[in-house]
């Protein structure tokens, strides 16, 4: 392969692109979080998060699908749920649901396949997030989750002669240094993530994409699922790249298994996840992706 200027200047752009993005999404989206902790109260989450009656597994759905979050910027989200002690079940179905559901992705396969296929999308990545946290709590992969994950910000309380505005001063600033404070944690694997991808992004040519997984290859759908996890992707450009593929020759069933592969687990986001699970967990969101990847392919392709 060719190495050409024009590579190499996507693949800095797109670097310097994601770069920015993820790292305010990450500080404003944590700092967020933060911020409710100190208004809704642990219990209160654990409420609405609830599994006792198999509502909180869908609430949790809902919660991600309406929740504008690339795989990236739903970690400083999802670690907010570990602190509050919510259900692990239900964090599982708001880790895989949000990437793939939310309003941009939805509204975008809207306007570019129709809302036929649209639908299709949405109940196929709804039921398996939902199944896989179900299963995923029922088989005890809670185990797998470190225990740091679950370590409140440090607070340092105030005397009882403050003012009440040095006390609502002191919270905005605890919650920035804690927020801060995890950031500085994940920059490595933040960084690293974005520049595997942003090379792949740069130089695999979409044409050879498109001939491998053409829809008569059998193996096509398995393919794009693999590929869709190390091609990271924006929500608003994964759809349009999508149809370019489908134009160029890609089945439509391996679009729709490429589509939930790059939006539901970029590689960023697993080397994110590392800070938070073990690897026998990261194995089994990686499993579940691949797995919804692949039947929503096949099913797209028996359907229509």
């Amino acid at each position: 392969m060719n190495i050409t200027p024009e590579m190499i200047r996507e693949t800095i752009e797109m670097f310097l692109f994601l770069a920015t993005e993820l790292t305010l999404l990450f500080l404003v989206i944590s700092y967020i979080v933060g911020l409710l902790q100190t208004v809704i109260p642990p219990k209160k989450i654990q409420q609405i998060l609830s599994d006792k009656n198999g509502k909180g597994y869908f609430i949790a759905g809902l919660l991600g699908a309406i929740t504008p979050f690339c795989s990236c910027s739903t970690i400083p989200f999802l670690k907010g749920l570990l602190r509050a002690r919510a259900g692990f079940g239900t964090m599982m179905v708001f880790l895989f649901a949000s990437p793939l559901l939310n309003p941009i992705i939805i509204g975008l396969f809207v306007v570019t396949f129709g809302l036929k296929v649209a639908a299709f999308y949405f109940v196929v990545a709804m039921g398996v997030s939902v199944i896989a946290g179900i299963a995923l709590e029922k088989l005890g992969f809670e185990k797998f989750v470190k225990k740091e994950a679950y370590e409140e910000p440090e607070k340092k309380g105030c005397g009882s002669s403050c003012a009440q505005k040095k006390v609502e001063d002191s919270r905005w600033l605890k919650v920035w240094k804690s927020t801060w404070k995890d950031f500085k944690g994940v920059l490595p694997y933040l960084m690293l993530g974005i520049a595997i991808g942003s090379l792949i992004y740069g130089f695999m040519p979409t044409e050879w994409v498109a001939s491998v997984a053409s829809g008569s290859n059998p193996l096509a759908i398995p393919f794009a699922a693999v590929i869709g996890i190390p091609l990271y992707i924006r929500a608003e450009a994964v759809i349009p790249l999508s149809s370019a593929l489908a134009a160029k020759g890609m089945g439509l069933g391996a679009v729709m298994a490429l589509i939930i592969g790059s939006a539901g687990a970029s590689l960023t986001e697993v080397i994110l996840l590392k800070s938070i699970f073990r690897n026998q967990m990261i194995v089994a969101f990686l499993a579940v992706i691949l797995s919804m990847a692949v039947m929503a392919g096949f099913l797209y392709r028996f359907f229509f």
